[in-house]
């Protein structure tokens, strides 16, 4: 019956779906199709998926129709398919409840730095749970530990100065703050208009409400009421995709800034508040700015007073082989972001740090007002800062920058290794991050037919051969902890090259169907 209706989706927008492909603009369209939810959650996760039948399970019970409702996950998965469920991990390296061991060569959700099971940072949590397992930080009360991370932090950012750091639980919680930090401010400088903010489109800035309105990703505001009206977005800085003919990656990046400056006259520079970007864009495909980009991004925020946000939750703390995305940028941000690998996600935590000047104005407002009111229960809590403090301890005493800028060559130059594939347009990435994105014919306007299902058919790939990697419609991404060794990346290059083979055989079966008919 699944199948069947499978079949009869694919034939009903077949005739629609093909010719609306052919170009970038058009794809965005297709993005914001009414039954692009039905399409892309049946299509790209058909039947390449290797999460488990029934008949793969050594647990005949599984977990299929289990009781979560699960986070970026489509209903018919959980209904229909045994989710892979993970149960220990080691280095590099994650195990399923059945024993198999796979190369996790996402760390989790961009975050495990450290690997799966660092000794020290499970120390620091075991020793904080046993001496204080939970304080708040409301009313002038707080713990020796939130103190120690907020000090660790800003002195262990140093692109620009920063004085003030406010806790969160995630990266998502962390982007939402800056959006009230920002209007508070505003609004204690008599700006009350000055409310809006630009982000970028594909970029990823959390799923909260607000956090998911600066985020540019469809998928993210479909049937949500989303993008709230107060946030713009503006282009996305992926030179293979969107540059001109004969434009070189200055020039695309003069034109996306006069693009900028664009919009802030057209909506006018007094309702303008901040502009929020990732050094690198990840959830979005692994998009590198292209040269002298936030150069002249940040020349044209500046003159109209309009504040820098650094998203940095993804590069922060050697991902891209400095300490900060804005190091090697020279990104000179008003307030940056952090979670992920601010406890190697051994333990939820987010941050805001606020430069001196945003900060003093915060304080003088919430003098007037008799407080501050923004907070969560867990802003700061103990445990979490205590993992964290160990985590920075970790990245410094093992020179953890330095590891990734040895380590990266042999990784990016692995992977890039395969870029004259048929089947693969760009293979993009600096440090240890990396995207890869599947195209017909290698041009950024050809994508393959949705319903082939190519990134799924990979990922399935790959994980058959025991690498996970993360999959979004036919971009690949990959971001390995920090921790992995030369032989882990050997094998992980050698696992893509098997994956990468077997899909371009699926290609070349897709095509000749497709001739047949």
């Amino acid at each position: 019956m699944a199948a069947k209706a499978n079949n009869l989706l694919r034939s009903t927008l077949k005739t629609q779906i093909g010719s609306c492909l052919k170009n970038a603009a058009a794809y965005r369209s297709f993005l914001e199709h009414p039954l692009k939810g039905l399409l892309v959650a049946r299509l790209y996760n058909t039947k390449p998926s290797l999460q488990k039948e029934d008949s793969d399970l050594k647990d005949s019970k599984g977990f299929k129709g289990h009781d979560m409702l699960a986070p970026f996950t489509a209903g018919w998965q959980t209904t229909d398919l045994h989710p892979l469920v993970i149960e220990k991990s080691e280095g590099s390296y994650v195990y399923d409840i059945n024993g198999k061991k796979y190369l996790d060569s996402l760390a989790g959700l961009w975050c495990t730095a450290l690997g799966g099971n660092e000794p020290r940072l499970v120390a620091a949590a075991t020793a904080q749970l046993n001496k204080l397992p939970f304080y708040h930080s409301f009313w002038n009360r707080t713990t020796k530990p939130s103190l120690d991370l907020a000090k660790e932090l800003l002195e262990t950012f140093t692109a620009s100065k920063m004085a003030k750091v406010f806790f969160t639980n995630s990266g998502s919680e962390a982007n939402d703050t800056q959006v009230k930090l920002v209007w508070y401010y505003n609004n204690a400088l008599g700006r009350p208009n000055k409310k809006k903010f630009i982000a970028r489109a594909k970029s990823y800035h959390g799923s909260t409400l607000i956090s998911a309105s600066l985020s540019g990703l469809p998928a993210l505001h479909l049937k949500f009421d989303l993008p709230a009206p107060f946030v713009l977005h503006t282009d996305c800085p992926h030179y293979w995709r969107y540059h001109l003919a004969g434009e070189t990656e200055e020039e695309f990046s003069t034109r996306l800034a006069n693009n900028l400056e664009n919009l802030i006259l057209k909506e006018g520079p007094e309702t303008i508040a901040a502009f929020i970007a990732e050094p690198v864009m990840g959830a979005g495909g692994v998009i590198l700015p292209p040269a002298t980009y936030f150069d002249k991004i940040q020349a044209v925020v500046k003159k109209y007073d309009i504040l820098f946000i650094a998203d940095e939750v993804i590069c922060a703390f050697g991902r891209l082989g400095t300490m900060f995305g804005c190091d090697k940028y020279n990104i000179k941000p008003d307030l940056v972001s952090v979670a992920k690998a601010l406890s190697s996600a051994y333990m939820p935590i987010g941050a805001v740090m606020v430069s001196p000047e945003v900060s003093e104005v915060i304080y003088s407002q919430s003098n007037k007002l008799g407080t501050f009111s923004h907070g969560f229960t867990y802003s700061g809590h103990p445990v979490s800062c205590a993992v964290a403090i160990e985590a920075l301890k970790l990245y410094k005493e093992r020179n953890i920058v330095e590891k990734v800028k040895s380590i990266s060559p042999r990784f990016q130059d692995g992977l890039k290794s395969f870029s004259d594939s048929p089947i693969v347009g760009e293979i993009r990435g600096t440090g240890l991050i990396l995207g890869t994105e599947f195209t017909n014919k290698k041009s950024p306007n050809d994508p393959f037919p949705p319903e082939w299902g190519i990134g799924a058919y990979f990922g399935a790939q790959c994980e058959k051969h025991g690498l996970l990697v993360r999959v979004a419609g036919d971009n690949i991404m990959m971001s390995p902890p920090f921790i992995i060794t030369p032989k882990e990346v050997d094998d992980l290059v050698s696992i893509y090259g098997k994956a990468l083979k077997d899909t371009e055989e699926r290609v070349k079966e897709l095509k000749s169907q497709q001739k047949k008919q």
